[in-house]
């Protein structure tokens, strides 16, 4: 069994085979910021990040149906590959537990946020469900 594992595994590999295709998502999907908005001044580091997705479903990872992903909140960071994983990272964050709102720490300065759903192995949809990019000040 395990001999057939690795056949096809190199198989793929030989053939070229990347990451799975992305998942479709409706033409009028969106996700959002509730808060905070763009040009919102938050004084000490710590604050809520409320998310929220029109015309899909939010579903932890590795589940879901059609029209369903979780939220990745970006920060200070540009898209990633629209083929791959969502990286997981201090730039890329992961809701993969379904999570629409979360408690974050940022230090003072100015930061870009912006959210991308990932289907259930963190890939972005096709179209990609993005939220426009905001900037935040921490005091």
């Amino acid at each position: 069994m395990r001999n057939a594992v690795l056949i096809c595994l190199l198989l793929a590999l030989q053939s070229g085979a990347t990451a799975a295709d992305p998942s479709p998502a409706p033409e009028n999907a969106a996700v959002y910021f509730i808060w905070p908005t763009d040009g919102t001044v938050i004084n000490g580091g710590k604050f809520w990040v409320r998310m929220g997705l029109r015309n899909m479903g939010v579903a932890p990872k590795g589940t879901g149906g059609p029209n369903t992903g979780h939220h990745h909140l970006l920060i200070d960071t540009d898209l990633p590959s629209m083929n791959e994983a969502i990286p997981n990272d201090r730039n890329h964050l992961h809701f993969g537990a379904g999570e629409t709102e979360a408690r974050i720490e940022l230090p003072p300065g100015q930061h870009t946020l912006q959210l991308l759903l990932g289907d259930k192995d963190h890939i972005p949809h096709n179209p990609p469900v993005q939220s426009k990019k905001i900037t935040i000040t921490v005091r």
